[in-house]
């Protein structure tokens, strides 16, 4: 089983195509994306925390559909534009608006939006989360661990700490 983090798929959302010029013509081939390099990455017996924005526009058959198609086990943590149809989804092993987890020595602090301080930043406490789509300037031990800020999949905790010791990836 391996660890996985993403946030901001935005599946079926106009809005990353204009706004953060995702490669992409429409919200079908970008979703239809999202889910190949999803399943390139993780496989069916590993974990995913999806730090918020999932999806916004389809019905919740069409969202229901896409858990089902994404391989792992998916825990979401919420985002501002994670409505009804996302959040009352049974794909999700949990919701909830913040975590924290342990994994491999690191605490880590999850949430959708980037924090100034956090529980445990004095001890070495990482904060990862989405929401800036890699607009943000990074903090020590602070991680977008979006689709924009890696390319267009979810990635483990050791890709996330070895992004900030070479320079960020950029998404295709």
């Amino acid at each position: 089983m391996t660890l996985f983090f993403t946030s901001d798929t935005h599946f079926g959302d106009w809005r990353p195509l204009r706004i953060d010029k995702r490669p992409f013509k429409a919200p079908p081939e970008m979703d239809e994306a999202l889910v190949a390099a999803w399943n390139e990455a993780v496989a069916p017996g590993d974990v995913v925390w999806h730090l918020g924005d999932f999806a916004l526009g389809p019905p919740a058959d069409y969202i229901a559909g896409l858990l089902d198609r994404l391989h792992g086990e998916k825990h979401l943590v919420t985002g501002n534009n994670d409505g009804p149809s996302t959040l009352s989804q049974p794909g999700w092993r949990s919701v909830q608006a913040y975590a924290e987890i342990d994994v491999e020595g690191h605490r880590l602090v999850m949430c959708h939006y980037a924090f100034r301080t956090w529980n445990g930043i004095g001890r070495g406490a990482l904060n990862l989360h989405g929401h800036s789509h890699a607009r943000l300037k990074p903090q020590t031990r602070q991680y977008d661990v979006g689709v924009d800020a890696f390319p267009y999949r979810p990635v483990t905790l050791d890709t996330i700490l070895a992004s900030r010791r070479r320079g960020r990836e950029s998404a295709p």
